[in-house]
C-alpha cells in the first residue's frame, strides 16, 4: 500500500524560509485533496493548508500570506513553501492525502517532519 514520505524539516531562524516535500512511494488513485497538518505537544492536530487536484487551496488563518501549498495529484506529490517563519510555527508537519475509490474514503498519512523555528 502507498506510503507518504516527507522531507525538508529542520532548524530555521525566525523570518527564514523552508520548503517541505511529500511524495508517495506507491500509486494513489482517486485523490480528493492533498494537505499539510501540524501538531505540537498538548495541542490537537491542525490543518495548515489543503489543495485539491483542481488547484483550489485554503490555509489556516495563521499562515495566510506566508505559506504556499502546491501539489500534483497525478504524481502524488505535495509541497509546502514556508516563508517569514515564526517561533509559533514550530511543529511536526504531517502530509495527508485523501482519496475516494469505488465510493469509499481512504486516508494516507506521513510520519511527519519536524520544523523548529528559533529567534
Amino acid at each position: 500500500q502507498a506510503q507518504l514520505l516527507e522531507s525538508g524539516g529542520g532548524l530555521v531562524q525566525a523570518g527564514g524560509s523552508r520548503r517541505l516535500s511529500c511524495a508517495a512511494s506507491g500509486t494513489i488513485l482517486g485523490i480528493q485533496s492533498m494537505a499539510w497538518y501540524r501538531q505540537t505537544p498538548g495541542k490537537q492536530r491542525e490543518l495548515v493548508a489543503v489543495i485539491t487536484p483542481g488547484g483550489n487551496a485554503d490555509y489556516h488563518d495563521s499562515v495566510k500570506g506566508r505559506f504556499t501549498i502546491s501539489g500534483d495529484a497525478a504524481k502524488n506529490t505535495v509541497s509546502l513553501q514556508m516563508n517569514s517563519l515564526k517561533p509559533e510555527d514550530t511543529a511536526v508537519y504531517i502530509c495527508n492525502i485523501e482519496r475516494f475509490w469505488y465510493g469509499r474514503p481512504y486516508s494516507h498519512w506521513g510520519q511527519g517532519t519536524q520544523v523548529i523555528v528559533s529567534s
